[in-house]
């Protein structure tokens, strides 16, 4: 796409946005490199009669239902547009919540925003995962997402690392490769304060990601036993499992003297299915990392 047509279409999306009611603000967290190594598809457009059938696109049917499967109307997925749901008062709220500094945060400072991240205005709360101990949400922008695990008290909760779709800037909804793309295999912790005061907490294993509108189901196995499926909206997907800790290599005490420990995180698989409970696409060995990936921070 040339320099001006860039100029046109992103001239003609923002001309359909105003000409909708827009609401505002999202919720939750980091990224992930892993092992698995994509090409990556980028958004071409030929000219304006590509750019118009753009605006229409958006004018006419591009927000998604939400649903199970994560498919929305006429098969399109969120991971396909460029437009995301509106965020319902209760996921503003959360989304808010998630970022109390205005928008994501240094992934070493979390009272430190970054503003070339978005602010918590661009987000929504795109899909989450609920268990008995809480739970963590994937809350994207266009250009990338956080994860959010809310704690009490809150200011105990994970801060709201950035992460780019597609790990470049400036992020790429849409352009992945096959019907699975895994965004992230992370950690999040969640605290609880006690009756007695003592602070306790949880670390979870986490994988996020994207799919297209034929898969039904996505499924984690997490090496050590354990399976889970996915929770699926709108193109998008998450899961968690409590995590387990081990000693750390090479041994070592803490000030107490007790023996180090380190989250016990082996690469998982992760499988896509479709109707017919086929399988439609593999990830395996997809490696554990932290948030922030492709932003420098």
């Amino acid at each position: 796409m040339t320099l001006d047509e860039q100029r046109i279409s992103a001239e003609l999306r923002r001309m359909a946005d105003e000409a909708r009611p827009v609401d505002a603000l999202a919720y939750a967290a980091r990224a992930r490199a892993g092992s698995t190594r994509r090409r990556r598809l980028s958004l071409s457009v030929a000219g304006l009669a590509a750019a118009a059938s753009v605006i229409a696109a958006v004018t006419v049917a591009v927000t998604v239902a939400t649903g199970a499967t994560g498919g929305g109307p006429d098969g399109v997925t969120a991971a396909e547009v460029d437009r995301l749901p509106d965020n319902t008062p209760e996921q503003a709220r959360a989304v808010g919540a998630c970022m109390p500094q205005g928008g994501p945060v240094h992934s070493m400072d979390g009272r430190r925003r970054i503003p070339e991240h978005g602010a918590v205005e661009d987000f929504r709360l795109l899909v989450e995962y609920r268990d008995e101990g809480g739970s963590t949400a994937l809350v994207g922008s266009r250009a990338g997402f956080v994860l959010c695990t809310p704690s009490t008290p809150a200011e105990l909760a994970e801060s709201a690392v950035f992460t780019y779709w597609g790990f470049q800037a400036p992020g790429n909804m849409r352009g992945f490769p096959g019907a699975l793309q895994v965004d992230a295999y992370t950690s999040q912790s969640r605290y609880e304060e006690g009756r007695d005061k003592a602070t306790r907490n949880q670390t979870y294993r986490v994988v996020v990601g994207r799919v297209t509108a034929d898969v039904r189901r996505v499924e984690i196995d997490w090496a050590d036993g354990r399976r889970t499926d996915a929770r699926i909206a709108d193109g998008f997907f998450i899961a968690r499992v409590l995590g387990k800790s081990v000693p750390r290599p090479g041994g070592g005490k803490d000030a107490f003297g007790k023996p180090l420990t380190v989250l016990d995180s082996p690469p998982v698989t992760v499988t896509a299915y479709g109707p017919q409970n086929q399988v439609l696409e593999q990830v395996t060995d997809e490696a554990y990392s932290p948030l922030g990936r492709g932003t420098g921070y």
